[in-house]
């Protein structure tokens, strides 16, 4: 399993090799003694190192070529092989049998280059978003990423959380499309609402600046051969008062837990995602929503709201978050995560990025 938790296809095992091994060779074996024939059956045992190198170790490898050439060679002796036809026989066996080590070691190889790379892509997204747990005046944060660390399914996923004079600002997102310029997109993104969480004095200016970010990310990307990509994001910003404001650009409406109740925060109608706010005369809106102590708000991404288990179903986040609501996990968003994997009975395909806030009680300040 690498680090990410997505688990690496394995090699034959040892039972299942030495199993094979032995049940084809005495196929083999027993169908060439039996039927007698002018033509022999053995010599097809010179394409089971082949088989081998496609699927196992090069030390599989080896032990199956080895085997084939002393089974030929001890078949055509107990079957009264001519020496010259033997000599031939063994010869290409052995040598198919090297090829075959030499293709295992390079398949073996590429295959390491890939998970190296993947892993590469994993650790960039991980760098990209702000480690949690997080206290800041206002809210105790805790979150979850799960990256895919297959390079055609990477996204975009990415959350952030900046303390500023203006509050606690929060930002959840999810890129359109796959792969590493995907990340692109995201890292331009986190790089401006940084800037401008601090810099801008209100919610929808620091929306405004995460537009144009995109924009420019499009503009670039179009000189590149590259598709425009959209956003979704949830922009927050919780101040020391019981409201929040909340600017909902198409993604995923949060919930909130309080009182050992679960629902979905009322937003009203989402704006256009980031990147296509030029196609509509139609400005973005901030919502407001009370935010009371004790309460907690969670923000994801459609990883989870998304995830399907093997029978096409769709995670029933609201199903859960009711359950857990009158006595919330200590580390919601790890639970959650957890959840989502355990529905699915597989890796992800998608990215997923979980985000709890819990706004603090008086007696966490003191403490």
């Amino acid at each position: 399993m690498t680090e990410g938790g997505r688990r690496e296809a394995p090699y034959l095992s040892t039972p299942v090799f030495v199993t094979g091994l032995v049940v084809i060779t005495a196929t083999v074996a027993t169908l060439d003694i039996l039927t007698s024939t002018a033509v022999r059956l053995f010599p097809l045992l010179i394409f089971l190192p082949g088989i081998v190198a496609g699927l196992g170790t090069v030390r599989q490898t080896v032990l199956a070529s080895a085997w084939v050439t002393l089974v030929v060679a001890g078949l055509g002796t107990y079957l009264g092989a001519e020496l010259d036809d033997e000599l031939l026989a063994v010869g290409f066996t052995a040598a198919f049998g090297g090829l075959a080590v030499l293709g295992c070691r390079y398949r073996v190889r590429r295959e390491e280059e890939v998970r190296r790379l993947r892993s590469a892509a994993s650790a960039l997204q991980r760098l990209i978003v702000r480690p949690l747990p997080l206290r800041t005046a206002d809210v105790v944060v805790d979150g979850l990423y799960q990256p895919v660390e297959e390079e055609p399914m990477v996204g975009g996923d990415m959350y952030e959380v900046a303390v500023s004079q203006h509050g606690t600002r929060v930002l959840i997102a999810d890129v359109q499309g796959k792969g590493l310029p995907a990340i692109g997109t995201a890292l331009a993104v986190l790089g401006s609402f940084r800037e401008a969480a601090y810099r801008e004095d209100t919610l929808n200016g620091v929306v405004d600046a995460l537009e144009k970010a995109v924009v420019r990310q499009n503009t670039f990307a179009a000189t590149t051969g590259e598709p425009e990509r959209l956003v979704t994001a949830l922009v927050l910003d919780i101040g020391a008062g019981l409201g929040v404001e909340a600017v909902n650009c198409g993604h995923i409406v949060p919930y909130m837990i309080h009182y050992g109740v679960a629902r979905q925060v009322r937003l009203g109608d989402p704006s256009v995602p980031l990147g296509v706010a030029a196609l509509t005369t139609e400005p973005r809106t901030s919502a407001r929503f009370a935010f009371p102590p004790g309460a907690t708000l969670v923000l994801c991404t459609d990883g989870v709201t998304e995830a399907r288990d093997p029978g096409g179903a769709f995670y029933p986040l609201a199903e859960r978050l009711r359950a857990w609501a009158s006595d919330p996990p200590d580390s919601l968003a790890h639970v959650l995560g957890a959840d989502v994997r355990a529905f699915t009975r597989t890796d992800p395909r998608d990215d997923i990025a979980i985000v709890t806030l819990r706004r603090r009680r008086a007696r966490d300040d003191r403490s």
